[in-house]
């Protein structure tokens, strides 16, 4: 027999014998409350079944302690922090450090999407004006309109002569220019000076995930959004 046909032979021989879990069911556990647990962490953003499974099996070889002061953050996260009243920023506190910050230019306010964005332009260490959180962005085909957002409170702003710039830092996709439209229109009105970030962001691209030079220089480097 051809030497390289005994390999082959043998090399299936032994993936028959090999255990197939291409057909493993996370689900099929012999406890409801693991089955429970691995729901409620498969319920969240980029989490699938085997992962929480496997989140869950790890929490299971912890001490008692360990998974009580799990569970206590657990719920604070959702007692204790609250939206900022002025800026929509998530804070443990009615205001925000930020906003409680009178060092900050608080005639400067930058736009962004949400807390994630914040945290980006924050970590360039460039930017000294305050934010507004919008909580999201204008996206039809989500179901996403105007009226779901935090726009309101900025525009009795600007309306009123809180502010002298308003820097349009929404990421630069289809849905993020929509909503940058959307805020000049009604925003031009207040004769607020409107800039938006300049393209060293890439078109497509999220703020959340640009290197902190290139966002700082879109910060520095900002244009008049009618450009």
């Amino acid at each position: 027999m051809n030497e390289h046909l005994i390999v082959e032979c043998r090399c299936s021989a032994s993936a028959s014998k090999r255990p197939k879990f291409r057909n493993f069911d996370p689900m099929n556990i012999p406890s409801k409350y693991v089955e429970e647990a691995v729901e409620q962490f498969s319920s969240l953003p980029g989490i699938g079944k085997r992962t929480a499974l496997r989140l869950v099996l790890n929490l299971l070889k912890r001490n008692p302690d360990e998974l009580e002061r799990f569970g206590d953050v657990l719920q604070q996260l959702k007692t204790h922090v609250q939206s900022c009243s002025s800026c929509g920023n998530i804070s443990d506190t009615p205001v925000c450090s930020i906003c409680a910050n009178e060092k900050r230019n608080h005639r400067l306010i930058c736009i962004v999407e949400d807390i994630r964005d914040v945290m980006a332009i924050e970590s360039t260490g460039t930017y000294q004006g305050i934010y507004h959180v919008l909580g999201g962005i204008i996206s039809p085909m989500d179901g996403i309109g105007p009226n779901d957002l935090f726009i309101q409170p900025l525009v009795d702003k600007c309306m009123a002569g809180s502010a002298d710039e308003i820097i349009l830092a929404l990421s630069p996709t289809m849905e993020g220019d929509t909503t940058n439209f959307f805020l000049y229109k009604k925003l031009h009105a207040s004769n607020v000076q409107i800039t938006t970030l300049s393209r060293g962001i890439a078109v497509g691209s999220e703020i959340q995930y640009a290197d902190e030079i290139t966002l700082s220089r879109s910060i520095q480097q900002r244009i008049p959004f009618q450009s």
